[in-house]
């Protein structure tokens, strides 16, 4: 049954900041250049490593005592919100804008706090640890809804905010959030998506090496290569992205410009392992998405994969795409955008999304780079490998991704 306009969310705006590009055109480019984000990287206590790192000026939209007193991730929320807007051609409490108190904010994060943590550990260490020098900053700093909250004290943004912490699957969570919650009446415009600090903080990649998990490579930009065989780990990387949401109804009567409809969405728990990935229920997720969007899996044109880059999670995943899509879809194509910018964490899901969205318009498939030698248990029709595609059309993306402690979260967005 055709929804009315009024029960139909569509994206009409998006700001992001990506290692490899500080707005759409940019990160579109990289994409479809094979331009990659991934750079040598040198932290404290770790030492030398690869990592995705953005390059965006946090002074565009903060004074310095903000970014000063803030955090990384409050920061990229904030440009990231900012470019949304401006993309939207929507202001906030200004005569003919939206009012501050229909305005939601709703951002997926990996983790919050380790970073500002291990900073204030670093800081009193040198002197004797004496918790005196511990930052009076440090509680706003890490409570759980710091990015959100930052946004809306920039702003003055006054309705609903929350930070949605769901792991590498928050991204798409994010998104799902704000659509419900316009849905449910709460607001009229929601600022969601994903947002990730996580190079700043040096335990993480300490963990994911203990896991040999963590992508090396004496060329950083070939260091992230899902389904190559000789992928060896995560890239660990910094960003966001952020999406201006609105009923259709509302865009229309404003002539707003439409990126795409949110058309289904699904996200549900493996309920197996900490950190393997059940690809059963990774394939029950796409298929509820699907569902949701009344669609067969033939409708899609477009499946992002979540493929990080490990052994394991990568092989799992393509299991659970052939378990949904087969060998009979012959107009989907399969890319992964993680190759080009290393793991973004909470933000992973909203840009690889972002990165696919121009594809509505221009029909073309951007690749997944860094693929020297497929590993046959990765093969999959229509795979795009190192160079883009030109598709017949391209309709519908399907958005994958999966997170630690089983939380699988998949978005599709469909052209209108």
């Amino acid at each position: 049954m055709h929804k009315p306009d009024s029960q139909r969310i569509v994206i009409t705006g998006i700001g992001l900041a990506a290692p490899n590009g500080n707005n759409l055109a940019e990160f579109r480019h990289s994409l479809l250049n094979g331009v990659s984000g991934v750079c040598d990287y040198d932290i404290r206590y770790f030492g030398r490593t690869v990592a995705g790192l953005c390059r965006f000026d946090p002074l565009k939209y903060q004074k310095r005592k903000e970014v000063r007193v803030g955090t990384r991730a409050g920061s990229i929320s904030i440009y990231c919100v900012h470019e949304a807007l401006a993309d939207a051609g929507l202001a906030i409490g200004a005569e003919g804008g939206v009012a501050p108190d229909r305005v939601g904010v709703f951002l997926g994060i990996t983790e919050h706090g380790n970073v500002e943590t291990e900073n204030e550990i670093y800081e009193i260490s040198q002197y004797d640890y004496n918790t005196k020098y511990w930052s009076h900053h440090h509680n706003p700093r890490t409570v759980a809804n710091n990015p959100a909250g930052e946004v809306t004290v920039n702003l003055g943004i006054t309705g609903p905010h929350y930070t949605i912490g769901a792991a590498c699957a928050a991204g798409n969570l994010g998104c799902a959030t704000g659509a419900q919650q316009i849905l449910l009446g709460e607001v009229d415009v929601a600022l969601a998506g994903g947002i990730s600090e996580s190079p700043g903080t040096f335990g993480i990649f300490a963990a994911f090496k203990s896991q040999n998990a963590l992508a090396s490579h004496e060329d950083p930009t070939k260091a992230s290569r899902p389904f190559d065989a000789a992928r060896n780990g995560i890239v660990v990387s910094e960003g966001g992205a952020v999406y201006v949401l609105e009923r259709l109804d509302r865009a229309k009567a404003r002539n707003a410009r439409i990126y795409g409809e949110i058309a289904g969405y699904c996200y549900n728990s493996d309920a197996a392992d900490m950190v393997l990935p059940n690809p059963v229920r990774q394939a029950e997720c796409m298929r509820k998405a699907l569902d949701k969007a009344g669609l067969t899996p033939a409708d899609i044109h477009i499946i992002n994969t979540h493929a990080t880059g490990t052994p394991a999670g990568d092989v799992k995943e393509c299991e659970a795409i052939r378990e949904v899509f087969g060998p009979s879809c012959r107009d989907t194509y399969v890319n992964n955008t993680k190759s080009f910018i290393g793991h973004c964490m909470g933000a992973a899901a909203a840009l690889e999304l972002a990165g696919n969205l121009p594809s509505f318009e221009d029909g073309i498939v951007h690749p997944t780079i860094n693929v020297d030698n497929l590993d046959p248990l990765c093969e999959l029709p229509n795979l795009v490998l190192n160079q883009p595609v030109k598709a017949e059309h391209v309709n519908a993306i399907l958005n994958n991704s999966f997170g630690m402690l089983g939380i699988n979260c998949v978005l599709i967005v469909t052209k209108v």
